[in-house]
């Protein structure tokens, strides 16, 4: 961010759904304003342009996106100078004030008087890209029905393995696979497969499984055969089950639907190429991480964007002695559940493979050394987008180029 004396209005915004508490700062520290200012277009461009006769304004939010997307927006229009302060930095730097109220008021006054006298700690606000607005809407609808399909999944499960344990044991682990799904729907549960001619199962499973339809179909008979009872509640989830599959059916319909606008979106970033050109990347997750971090610029290093992550671990000391390294609970969720599911992804990549097997045979377990390899490629990712280049597998070094041994 440009330095203090540029400005002549530090105008800190906390932000809320329907008000925003406004506090304006002269570089000096004089309160030019001090107000609830209602989250409409007319009363935000009202108080820029009077606070604009007192100089260059540097508006500064604690939420750019969502709630606080109207602000940066109109600021933007009015030709004022937007900035984010991050929470975690916001947080920190309100231990130095007086006072453990938390109020609106005094959360403005923090951030307006941190724009004011450490500017180092603002970051930029990239609103004129269009693309990553438009992507945060259809990455946190996809969010949504990502959570929905895992209720309903469970849901039919729980209720399987209620009423027809060995069935839930068969196609339990297939559960959204269309061919499943199907059969569930337009069969029932256990009693309506087994009351459905096998030949119209048959034929439903090798529909929408023409590979796997046989085994399928002998996962399911063998299952099956294997309980005679009937379990209370079973005429009931006969009648649930269909439902549920039909649901689900459709919730991973839209997701299918969502992920080609996604896909064809983040194609317009010029991004897009260099995040899934890395083995284990897809659109999802390049939506993500871009969503996330941008082009990784705030980040001083890639050692900064690990620990911001929360995949660089932690070092335990006590006095003179270490104690260990731990996996730090801080960080970036989002992000480090993206660096954690490429990094699964990326596993029949044989470098990723070899790092990954390493560590395993170092007695680390699967989701500790799934998080060191996310770690690893952390580096190469934050280098890729520092520099704007596609990955490229490490070459071997030629055995005739190898130093010499001392």
């Amino acid at each position: 961010m440009a330095s203090s004396p540029q400005y002549g209005v530090f105008l800190g915004f906390d932000v809320g759904k329907g008000e925003h508490h406004a506090i304006g700062l002269t570089p000096e520290g004089t309160r030019l304003h001090d107000a609830a200012l209602p989250n409409s277009e007319p009363k935000l461009r009202e108080v820029f342009d009077r606070l604009a006769e007192h100089g260059r304004i540097l508006v500064v939010v604690d939420q750019p996106a969502t709630i606080g997307a109207l602000p940066v927006t109109v600021a933007r229009a009015c030709g004022h100078e937007v900035a984010y302060l991050p929470g975690l930095a916001m947080r920190r730097i309100a231990d130095l004030y007086p006072g453990n109220a938390k109020t609106d008021a005094r959360d403005a006054l923090v951030i307006a008087d941190a724009a004011r006298t450490l500017p180092h700690t603002l970051r930029a606000v990239d609103v004129g890209d269009e693309t990553l607005a438009e992507l945060e809407v259809l990455v946190g609808y996809d969010d949504d029905l990502v959570g929905e399909a895992t209720r309903i999944s469970n849901r039919i499960r729980g209720l399987l393995t209620g009423i027809h344990p060995a069935l839930e044991r068969a196609i339990g682990g297939k559960i959204t696979h269309r061919a499943v799904l199907e059969i569930l729907a337009q069969c029932g549960g256990p009693a309506g497969i087994r009351a459905t001619d096998n030949d119209t199962v048959a034929a439903i499973a090798a529909e929408h499984a023409p590979r796997m339809h046989d085994r399928l179909i002998e996962a399911i008979q063998a299952a099956l055969d294997e309980q005679t009872v009937s379990v209370p509640g079973s005429a009931a989830a006969e009648t649930v089950l269909p439902q549920l599959a039909e649901s689900l059916k459709t919730v991973l319909s839209q997701r299918k639907t969502l992920a080609a606008q996604v896909e064809e979106m983040l194609d317009a970033h010029p991004l897009a190429g260099v995040l899934t050109s890395m083995p284990g990347i897809g659109v999802r997750t390049a939506a993500r991480i871009l969503l996330e971090i941008g082009d990784a610029s705030q980040f001083a290093s890639a050692a900064h964007l690990a620990a911001y992550a929360g995949i660089a671990p932690v070092t335990h000391k006590s006095g003179s002695s270490i104690k260990g390294e731990h996996p730090t609970r801080a960080g970036n969720r989002k992000l480090k559940r993206a660096f954690f599911l490429a990094a699964f992804a990326a596993l029949p990549d044989p470098e990723s493979r070899a790092y990954y097997d390493k560590k395993r045979a170092e007695g680390k377990k699967h989701n500790a050394a799934l998080i060191c390899l996310a770690r690893r490629r952390c580096d190469v990712l934050y280098a890729m987008l520092c520099n704007r280049t596609y990955y490229q597998p490490p070459q071997p070094t030629p055995k005739d180029k190898l130093p010499a041994a001392a």
